[in-house]
């Protein structure tokens, strides 16, 4: 008979304590992403609340927009064991996964060694992810779900926290393969990268072009962005805000009773999408130095989260309608 030991629990006084430490971490962390990355603020918090809540993004934007810096950005201000693989339609799922062996000792005696990949670290880039075939892919789908890969029948765990951000180019789709949806509904959230505003790419212009050139700085380690990801998960949620997103998730599914949805939607997002409104909408608060959710981060958080998880009909489509039209009228009734 074993016995399984729980975790005491954090009262409202020792939850308060560690939420303004946490509070003071995540502003310096701030601080420090935003003197390597100039403007972009919803982008940073979007990546960083995905990371906070324990899960993976997918960043999606034309070339040129730092999303390889930012990425890299986040692995050295994190401290964070990085690794970046550009994927090629010619990759393998050896060369994400790694690949055994064979071995032969002094004795002649012959055995396999397992030599780990690059997706034994602890923040994953995945640059031009839709570049790979689909069976490179599938490669990442354990990984991103269970914190684990198999080969040759042998488990392998992945390195705590496990964290994958992806790259994607909405432009460039000749020779490329589309994310399967069991893929697309792993990611968090889909993080959109629009061009920097004025100020911020005139600072870009003064501040990159020189000879002195901005460096990223360490202000977490592995150990405690693991501390802050659990208490993220011991905040509490309040009822309306629970019913919210509720609503908000069920009414984007054809079927729900939401007569637009029907006409517009093909097929909507799962029992996951609650799951990351919830986790991102918990980290959304501690970001902003909130200790619970409200509503206004459910309808904020309503477009990263929902975007990759639902499809449109063909005769949306040819209204001209978007996902994000769709979502923007749901989150509205929330």
């Amino acid at each position: 008979m074993s016995l399984t030991i729980k975790e005491p629990a954090m009262s409202e006084t020792e939850m308060v304590a560690e939420a303004e430490r946490a509070l003071a971490e995540i502003g310096k962390v701030r601080q420090a992403v935003g003197k390597v990355i100039f403007g972009q603020e919803q982008v940073v918090e979007q990546t960083l609340v995905a990371i906070l809540a324990g899960g993976h993004g997918l960043l999606v934007g034309v070339p040129g927009l730092a999303k390889t810096k930012l990425v890299e950005t986040l692995g050295i201000v994190l401290g964070l064991d990085g690794r970046r693989i550009q994927f090629t339609p010619d990759l393998m799922p050896s060369d994400i996964l790694g690949s055994e062996v064979m071995e032969q000792d002094e004795t002649g005696r012959r055995s396999f060694r397992f030599l780990k990949g690059p997706i034994f670290a602890q923040l994953l880039m995945a640059d031009e992810i839709n570049r790979a075939s689909p069976r490179t892919q599938s490669a990442l789908l354990q990984s991103m779900q269970e914190y684990h890969v198999t080969v040759a029948g042998e488990r392998h765990d992945l390195p705590s926290p496990f964290h994958v951000l992806a790259t994607q180019n909405p432009l460039e789709q000749e020779g490329t393969y589309p994310l399967p949806e069991a893929q697309l509904d792993r990611f968090l959230m889909q993080i959109d990268i629009d061009y920097p505003e004025l100020a911020a790419e005139r600072r870009i212009l003064i501040e990159t072009t020189g000879v002195n050139d901005q460096k990223a700085e360490n202000v977490l380690d592995a150990a405690r962005l693991k501390t802050v990801q659990a208490l993220i998960r011991r905040m509490p949620v309040p009822e309306s805000v629970v019913d919210a997103i509720l609503k908000l998730v069920r009414s984007a599914r054809p079927g729900s009773g939401d007569a637009e949805t029907d006409r517009h939607v093909s097929w909507g997002p799962g029992p996951r999408a609650s799951q990351a409104l919830t986790l991102c909408a918990r980290a959304r608060a501690l970001y902003d130095g909130r200790l619970a959710p409200s509503i206004d981060d459910v309808r904020d958080l309503a477009e990263p989260v929902l975007q990759h998880r639902m499809a449109l009909t063909f005769a949306a489509r040819a209204e001209g309608m978007t996902v994000r039209d769709v979502i923007a009228r749901l989150a509205k009734a929330v």
